[in-house]
């Protein structure tokens, strides 16, 4: 039997020059593309197949979803499509059939099934859950789905400090769970003190 949660790995190709360009000014584009590569893979490793959760892709830029030599085999791929992030988010949150959903990026080398399922089992009693990051951000987000909350990432400003607090306001009212601290890789410091761990 299929399970009926939902895991949703946001990923970017990795191509030269248009994947983590602030990971890419630090280390230099061939490092950031290389760093993009092995944290997708060993996040697929890690969580992909757990049979707790289906797992999908959904891929930037659309005609990245469709061609197979930057993904791993045996994973569904979905275009992410046009919009702004939280349009993007939304749309891949809806996408799969009934059951709770929850949305990670690629770069989260900290992440493990331990947390993914600490995320399912919040969603249980709770209409929302987050990873928080330490800059303010999320490193993961989930829904139960039913009810959709009406507009759950509308004028969240993302890649700051805000983004965590943003997204909050828009649920106001929603019972809303908190799972593990981690931190996604965007900086050669960033890097730098998650190799120095």
């Amino acid at each position: 039997m299929k399970p009926s949660a939902h895991l949703i790995v946001f990923a970017k190709a990795p191509r030269l020059g248009a994947v983590k360009t602030r990971l890419s000014r630090d280390v230099g584009a061939v490092a950031a593309v290389s760093f993009c590569r092995s944290a997708t893979a060993s996040l697929l490793r890690r969580v992909g197949t757990d049979p707790r959760w289906n797992t999908m892709l959904v891929v930037s830029p659309d005609r990245d979803a469709e061609i197979g030599r930057f993904w791993p085999n045996g994973f569904q791929r979905k275009k992410q499509g046009l919009g702004d992030l939280g349009q993007r988010m939304e749309r891949a949150l809806k996408a799969p059939p009934p059951g709770p959903a929850i949305l990670i990026g690629n770069d989260i080398p900290d992440v493990t099934s331990d947390h993914i399922a600490r995320a399912f089992a919040a969603l249980g009693d709770n209409d929302a859950v987050f990873g928080p990051a330490s800059d303010g951000g999320y490193w993961l987000v989930g829904f139960k789905r039913r009810p959709w909350p009406h507009a759950p990432f509308d004028n969240v400003r993302w890649s700051g400090p805000h983004a965590l607090a943003d997204t909050l306001r828009n649920l106001a009212g929603r019972r809303v769970a908190m799972v593990d601290e981690l931190n996604d890789i965007d900086t050669g410091a960033d890097l730098a003190a998650w190799r120095g761990r």
